[in-house]
């Protein structure tokens, strides 16, 4: 049976799949680093910053909210409590700017969609983890909502949130795709259940999300989002070719 054949439901990671997230975090970061330099150098905040967003994950969850909390604890934290208004005020406005992505669509990502969501029998779904308006407004200003037969954001990716897409759509996990920039969570659990997944690694990845990678039947590894299509054996209209690994 062919691929296509067999693939009821093609989902979709959102941050650094279809348009970029982490960039911003680590720009954040820097900026940070920079308002409290009197009291400690970049690496020194950037690891008291990643041990604490750690210790806050089962309270904060993901995304910018969660990382903007995280960050002022760690500022208070390496200056003893010595923040003062202005600094905090600063590093509030970094956090207003995070949660502002644009939310662009990553080169090849809409005229891919757009092949996509027209495939008959196919539908077309939009997982995404982190806070939900912060995930909400990106989805929207991204203008990618309409490709969409579905859109959930969840708190986190694991096995249990695939169970719980398949059965929302009436599917076996073998006849879910899964495309991400994230082995940890967007590829590795759903090969576990038995579907298939696309990984596209991004020029950034959380530290978080590191883990180590292997190799499996099931699983795809491209370098550009239209590849997905030379995965899929569908034309590219493009034209750009594509390298499958």
């Amino acid at each position: 049976m062919a691929l296509l054949e067999q693939i009821k439901v093609l989902a979709f990671d959102a941050d650094d799949t279809l348009w970029a997230n982490e960039p911003r975090f680590r720009a954040a970061e820097r900026q940070v680093a920079q308002v409290i330099s009197d009291y400690c150098d970049f690496p020194t905040m950037s690891a008291a910053l990643y041990r604490i967003e750690v210790e806050n994950m089962d309270d904060y969850g993901y995304g910018a909210k969660a990382f903007v909390l995280s960050m002022l604890q760690t500022a208070l934290k390496l200056t003893g409590g010595a923040l003062t208004g202005s600094q905090v005020g600063q590093i509030l406005a970094i956090g207003r700017e995070l949660l502002q992505n644009p939310a662009h669509p990553l080169e090849g990502v809409e005229e891919t969609l757009k092949v996509l969501h027209a495939l008959p029998g196919v539908r077309m779904v939009m997982l995404t983890k982190g806070d939900l308006l912060d995930q909400e407004h990106k989805i929207a200003r991204s203008g990618l909502a309409p490709y969409f037969d579905a859109i959930r954001i969840v708190s986190d990716k694991g096995q249990e949130e695939y169970r719980q897409l398949c059965r929302e759509m009436g599917i076996r996990p073998e006849e879910l795709m899964m495309t991400g920039n994230s082995f940890k969570s967007d590829i590795a659990p759903v090969l576990q259940l038995g579907g298939y997944g696309i990984h596209i690694p991004f020029e950034m990845l959380w530290a978080l999300e590191e883990t180590e990678e292997f190799d499996h039947e099931h699983l795809f590894r491209v370098e550009r989002f239209p590849q997905i299509l030379d995965v899929l054996g569908i034309s590219d209209p493009s034209g750009s070719g594509s390298t499958v690994r």
